[in-house]
């Protein structure tokens, strides 16, 4: 499409090409070949950014292009997904924000994060799981709904009591 040949998994960084085109053409081969299928989510930023070791302003302009080339399409707090607005989603065995919940769960039953300490705060867990604050917040708000941590306004969301933990008190 560029006039230049991809070896898969390899940038050409002196190149005149940008590299956020390149990667989006690596995805858009991906898709082409369907080993991504309409409604699949599109690697996300952190996995781009770490699978080309690219920035993630780069990773963001990947999400561009390919929505730009009508090959994607974004939903705030939930991911960029192949095909156009509207297309089926695939279903998620489980949405990121119980999957970021779970381990924070599992840091507090391993005792790494103790009774009344906070949790990481969210631009801590944005960098860790390569997530936007409206994901982050989620989490946190399942936390919360789930009994695992309070928050406190302006001072942070701390882990709760073992006795109100909604899993096997006592145990």
């Amino acid at each position: 499409m560029y006039g230049f040949v991809y070896t898969p998994g390899v940038l050409d960084r002196e190149g005149p090409v940008p590299i956020y085109k390149q990667v989006a053409e690596l995805v858009r081969d991906q898709i082409e070949r369907g080993v991504l299928k309409a409604g699949d989510p599109v690697p996300s930023e952190a996995t781009l950014e770490k699978d080309y070791e690219i920035a993630r302003t780069t990773a963001r302009r990947v999400a561009r292009e390919l929505r730009e080339q009508g090959l994607a399409y974004t939903i705030q707090g939930e991911g960029t997904f192949v095909g156009q607005p509207g297309t089926p989603r695939s279903p998620r065995k489980t949405p990121i924000y119980q999957k970021i919940a779970g381990e924070v769960i599992e840091r507090i039953q391993k005792g790494e994060v103790a009774p009344n300490r906070a949790i990481p705060g969210e631009k801590v867990m944005m960098r860790q799981y390569g997530v936007a604050k409206v994901t982050v917040r989620q989490a946190v708000a399942y936390l919360r709904d789930q009994g695992w941590v309070f928050t406190v306004p302006y001072r942070g969301t701390y882990v709760t009591d073992p006795e109100k933990w909604p899993i096997n008190q006592g145990s």
